[in-house]
């Protein structure tokens, strides 16, 4: 059996906050890649429920954190039609994400 391996190492300043994020995985070549954010969910089998681990570096800014967690909600509608087929279910999460952006995009309007 082929085994593949995903390694994050989050670097922390004196107060556990995450300054950096950076991930590397076997299956994606020698290279350290770089994030400002992570969004994990594991499904776990024994307590049949979901375990999450959300962090972000300092300087991550808001609009993008947003973005970050539209663009997740819009890959899971994708993940739930292939994992599932019930496309019920995906069409409204892309319905929710339709609703999010309209949200954000009216939020930058106002700012300027």
């Amino acid at each position: 059996m082929k085994k593949s391996e995903i390694r994050f190492s989050i670097a922390l300043d004196d107060q556990k906050v995450p300054e950096a994020i950076s991930w590397s995985a076997t299956d994606a070549g020698p290279d350290i890649h770089f994030a400002k954010a992570i969004n994990i969910a594991l499904w776990d089998r024994d307590e049949r429920g979901t375990m999450k681990i959300d962090l972000w570096t300092k300087d991550m800014p808001v609009d993008e954190m947003k973005h970050f967690y539209v663009d997740t909600i819009g890959a899971m509608a994708e993940s739930v039609l292939t994992a599932t087929n019930d496309s019920v279910m995906a069409t409204k999460m892309r319905d929710l994400c339709r609703q999010l952006m309209d949200h954000i995009e009216e939020e930058q309007r106002k700012q300027k």
